[in-house]
């Protein structure tokens, strides 16, 4: 029998989540630091989770209004308390979507879709941000006034240079640091005569 704890998200609701670091859940100060930021973006939003570990993150923006959440997660005990998670706060009217693998292979999956906003928070050595951003970039997934958070540790991490994206804005709560990517505007200067 699989040992389960519990965290609060958005509306004092109650979520099942692995005990132990497996799913290293996202902290409370830092979604809801995310998610202030965000602030207005997010009922209706197209939202992909990557890394999604207990589920938090998806959870909440589906409490929030998104219309979409779609989870990469590789450990397959998570993707089954992420699915029961979403399904207990998703209302009738909003699509979820759990993918169990490695997160680069599932993106290939999603080619041709976009997402408004799009979580990332891979164990902080694990060495996927570069690759797994590049691919984001490659597929377009990030829709053109998207932004991406990356979560990662605040020491001696340095954020991967991605064509056409440009950092908007970088924080750090305590052992945790985000990082958020938007695409590029580029600013089409037309001389006045």
């Amino acid at each position: 029998m699989q040992s389960i704890m519990s965290l609060r998200i958005y509306g004092n609701r109650l979520l099942k989540t692995l005990p132990g670091k497996e799913t290293r859940p996202t902290s409370s100060r830092v979604r809801q630091a995310v998610f202030n930021i965000w602030q207005g973006t997010i009922v209706g939003c197209r939202w992909l989770d990557l890394c999604t570990g207990s589920g938090s993150m998806g959870a909440e923006a589906l409490c929030r209004g998104a219309s979409l959440v779609v989870g990469i997660e590789q450990s397959s005990r998570a993707c089954a308390i992420i699915q029961e998670n979403w399904q207990q706060v998703a209302s009738s009217e909003q699509k979820f979507e759990i993918l169990r693998g490695n997160v680069t292979q599932q993106l290939k999956k999603l080619s041709g879709q976009q997402f408004d906003r799009i979580y990332f928070d891979p164990p902080y050595q694990s060495g996927l941000y570069e690759e797994v951003l590049q691919a984001i970039a490659l597929d377009q997934l990030l829709a053109p006034d998207g932004e991406i958070a990356a979560e990662h540790s605040p020491y001696g991490w340095t954020p991967p240079a991605i064509a056409n994206w440009e950092i908007c804005r970088q924080k750090v709560y305590g052992n945790t640091a985000v990082t958020f990517y938007s695409v590029q505007v580029l600013n089409d200067e037309k001389s006045i005569v």
